[in-house]
């Protein structure tokens, strides 16, 4: 809307009222009935509500402008989650081997374990930092060794519990863990 010096007009959020005393570009200078002047941009004020100025006010408004404006702020509807998915684990780490390196053929089995615990640490800090409350590692059935050595390493936290993942998805190589975002690690 555009504004003239000496037009009444009032702030829309505040109850601040004035007449303007300079209007450049977007601003607009209004002085209050204190003779405090006060800076605002044009879209904040509107033309004070008196009789004739009200009735000027709204047939000089710009409709298609407000329109506009309206019609940009459409809230984007949120993808619906499926109650299968709304708590299945977002965050997986694959602990297998060749997922770790390019070649794993000049390490010995106590090397390939060391790589396997030190990533699966990183995730679970990384997780506990960003406030993941879910984490997949998936470790493979094989011997048993990793999965028994990620028991242990699970169990020094206070604020992890952990269990077998879901047996659908990922069969019995996967233990899911749980952080607790209240309690101290």
């Amino acid at each position: 809307m555009k504004f003239k010096k000496g037009d009444q007009v009032e702030t829309i959020d505040d109850a601040i009222t004035g007449v303007v005393t300079k209007v450049s570009d977007e601003i607009v200078t209004l002085e209050d009935v204190q003779g405090f002047e006060f800076q605002f941009e044009a879209r904040e004020l509107m033309l004070a509500a008196s009789g004739h100025s009200l009735e000027r006010s709204i047939y000089n408004t710009d409709f298609e402008a407000v329109k506009r404006e309206k019609a940009s702020k459409k809230r984007k509807s949120a993808p619906t989650v499926k109650p299968k998915e709304r708590n299945a684990p977002k965050f997986e780490v694959d602990l297998h081997i060749h997922h770790l390196t390019k070649s794993y053929k000049h390490m010995t089995s106590f090397d390939m374990l060391n790589l396997q615990l030190d990533t699966a640490k990183g995730q679970l800090e990384f997780a506990m930092r960003k406030r993941i409350p879910k984490i997949v590692f998936i470790h493979g059935v094989g011997e048993g060794v990793l999965r028994q050595e990620l028991e242990t390493l699970f169990s020094r936290y206070n604020n992890v519990t952990f269990y077998d993942a879901d047996y659908k998805t990922y069969g019995l190589g996967a233990t899911e863990v749980r952080i607790l975002q209240n309690v101290a690690p």
